[in-house]
C-alpha cells in the first residue's frame, strides 16, 4: 500500500497572526541568527501582524546560565521588539504531554528501545534504508511480550510516531515547492522530556503563529512538521526558510569563525549600528557605506526581492 499524501495547506492564514524568533540559550546569538530574528520581525511588521520571542529551553543539559537574558539584550540592541512576555517551553509541559495523549489516544504513537548507535548501524545494512538519520522502523510491530522484556533489561523507550513514509508537501514563501517522505520520527525522547518537533509544532499553533520564519537548514524537518499538525488537527502556518550565513569556508557561520557576536563585533569598534547596517546590505535593503535605521529596512522590505542563495560572512563588505 503506497504512503497517504500530506498536501500543502489550502486554507488562507487569517490575518493578524503572529510571527516569531525562536532562540535556543545555549549559546550567544551570531550574525547569521540575528539576521534569522531580523527577518522574523520584518516579516511579521511588514504585515502588521505581532512579533513574539520563545525561548526553546527544553534541552536543560545544554542550557548555559545567562545567554538567555544576552539574546534579548542582543535582539534589542539591533532595534527589535516584541509583543508580549517572552515565553519559555520549559513553563509548558503540560500542552505538549496533553498533544502526545492525543496522538497515543488515536495509536498514532509506538514505543521505541533502539539507540542511536543501533539505529545507525541497521540503516548502514543492506536492506535498502536510505540515510543513516532515518528510523528503520525497528520497534514499530513489537509484541507486548518483546517490549516488557526490554524494559525489564533497563532500556526506557521514546515514543514515535507511526508515519510510515507520508508523502508531504508544502509551498515555501521563498524555497517554493518543497515535498518529502517522512520517518517515524521521536516525540517523546527516552528520558521523558518532548521532542523538538512535537513542541514547536504545539508552540506555533498555541500562540497563533501564522508565519514560520527561520533558517534554511531547518527546510528538511518542515515535513514533520506539517504532518504532525495534520494529526493533531493543528493550523498549517505558511512557512519561509531565509538563506543562511556563512563562513569563508562554505560552512553554517559558527564561533569558530571569528568575531561573529554582537559583543565580539563590539570588542572590534563595531556597534550595532554597524552590525546591522552589514546585515541590511546582505539582504539588499541598503547600499554600501549607508547605516539605515530599523524603521528605514521595515519601509523598504519586499519578501519577493530577498536573496535565494546563502550569504558568506565578510565584515569588510
Amino acid at each position: 500500500m503506497a504512503p497517504p499524501e500530506i498536501h500543502p495547506n489550502t486554507v488562507a492564514v487569517p490575518s493578524g497572526r503572529a510571527g516569531r524568533f525562536a532562540p535556543s540559550p545555549t549559546g550567544p546569538l551570531h550574525v547569521g541568527n540575528l539576521r534569522t530574528a531580523l527577518l522574523a520581525w520584518l516579516f511579521a511588521r511588514s504585515a502588521g501582524a505581532r512579533f513574539l520571542v520563545r525561548v526553546e529551553d527544553l534541552d536543560r543539559s545544554r542550557v548555559r546560565p545567562g545567554i538567555e537574558e544576552a539574546q534579548l539584550a542582543d535582539l534589542r540592541a539591533i532595534g527589535l521588539d516584541w509583543d508580549g512576555p517572552v515565553v519559555r517551553q520549559s513553563e509548558r509541559m503540560a500542552l505538549y504531554e496533553e498533544a502526545i495523549g492525543r496522538l497515543d489516544a488515536e495509536g498514532l504513537l509506538y514505543p521505541c528501545y533502539c539507540s542511536r548507535k543501533e539505529i545507525r548501524a541497521a540503516a548502514s545494512a543492506p536492506h535498502g534504508i536510505p540515510a543513516a538519520d532515518r528510523y528503520p522502523g525497528t520497534c514499530r510491530e513489537l509484541t507486548q511480550t518483546e517490549r516488557t522484556e526490554r524494559e525489564a533489561a533497563g532500556r526506557w523507550p521514546a515514543l514515535r510516531v507511526r508515519a510510515e513514509g507520508s508523502w508531504v508537501s508544502f509551498k515555501d514563501r521563498l524555497m517554493g515547492c518543497q515535498e518529502g517522505d517522512t520517518d517515524d520520527f521521536v516525540v517523546r525522547r527516552n528520558d521523558g522530556a518532548p521532542a523538538y518537533q512535537l513542541a514547536v509544532v504545539v508552540d506555533d499553533a498555541d500562540q497563533g503563529i501564522g508565519d514560520v520564519v527561520r533558517g534554511a537548514d531547518l527546510v528538511d524537518s518542515t515535513p514533520r512538521q506539517v504532518l504532525l499538525c495534520r494529526m493533531l488537527g493543528l493550523p498549517i502556518p505558511r512557512y519561509a526558510h531565509v538563506p543562511l550565513v556563512l563562513g569563508p569556508d562554505g560552512q553554517r557561520l559558527a564561533k569558530r569563525h571569528g568575531a561573529v557576536t554582537l559583543e565580539a563585533r563590539s570588542a572590534h569598534g563595531e556597534g550595532p549600528g554597524g552590525l546591522l547596517a552589514w546585515m541590511a546590505r546582505s539582504l539588499g535593503l541598503a547600499e554600501p557605506g549607508e547605516k539605515p535605521g530599523i524603521e528605514d529596512l521595515l519601509a523598504r522590505f519586499d519578501p519577493d526581492r530577498l536573496p535565494r542563495g546563502p550569504t558568506v560572512w565578510d565584515p569588510g563588505t
